[in-house]
């Protein structure tokens, strides 16, 4: 492993709180959903991965790695409890900490990309929910909560399309109907006297 003061950006013996700020804001720099589409994508990953690591052996090693975060809640905690505050954030409607909570912890589990899909459905972010929630099944096929959240997403992205296809939206009529139609329309005018 590379100098974990060198990969974070802060000198030896730097206090708790420098290397959890330093530790942020280059998570916010390297995180790789800001890289989507883009070719630096897998170097972004691998970076946030060294950050990461440096992160965790600053704060493991340590004599304040027990710190309380920021929210109130200890990074080093039970993950239920975690999982459960972050759950009772999102569901008093307090989207904005329960999402500062789960990128503000290195856990990335099945539990971890289930709530931030939630997080991301309560914003309206769809693509996104989608993405996080098939990455929970992936990981945990078994867990029925994450399956069915996942079931309900595809149900109603399929009435979706079928209401949208039903009111003219995507499919229309084929060649061989607006073909027939327009011969009928030439024939009714002919034989009224017109012309079309």
């Amino acid at each position: 492993m590379s100098n974990p003061y060198e990969v974070l950006g802060v000198k030896q013996g730097a206090s708790q709180e420098e290397i959890k700020k330093a530790y942020y804001k280059l998570v916010k720099k390297y995180h790789p959903d800001r890289f989507q589409e883009n070719p630096l994508y897998d170097l972004a990953e691998q970076k946030l991965a060294e950050i990461n690591e440096a992160y965790d052996y600053l704060t493991k090693n340590s004599n304040s790695s027990n710190s309380v975060g920021s929210n109130g809640w200890n990074n080093k905690s039970n993950s239920s409890d975690f999982y459960n505050k972050v759950r009772m954030n999102i569901s008093s409607g307090n989207i904005v900490l329960a999402e500062q909570m789960l990128d503000e912890t290195d856990a990335r589990n099945a539990e971890w990309f289930y709530l931030k899909g939630i997080i991301f459905m309560k914003k309206g972010w769809y693509d996104q929910a989608y993405s996080n929630i098939q990455n929970a099944v992936n990981m945990d096929p078994s867990n029925f909560e994450y399956k069915e959240a996942l079931n309900k997403m595809n149900m109603s992205n399929n009435s979706f399309r079928g209401n949208a296809a039903g009111r003219g939206y995507g499919a229309g009529p084929d060649l061989c109907t607006c073909c027939q139609c327009y011969c009928c329309s030439e024939l009714c005018c002919d034989c009224l006297g017109g012309g079309c």
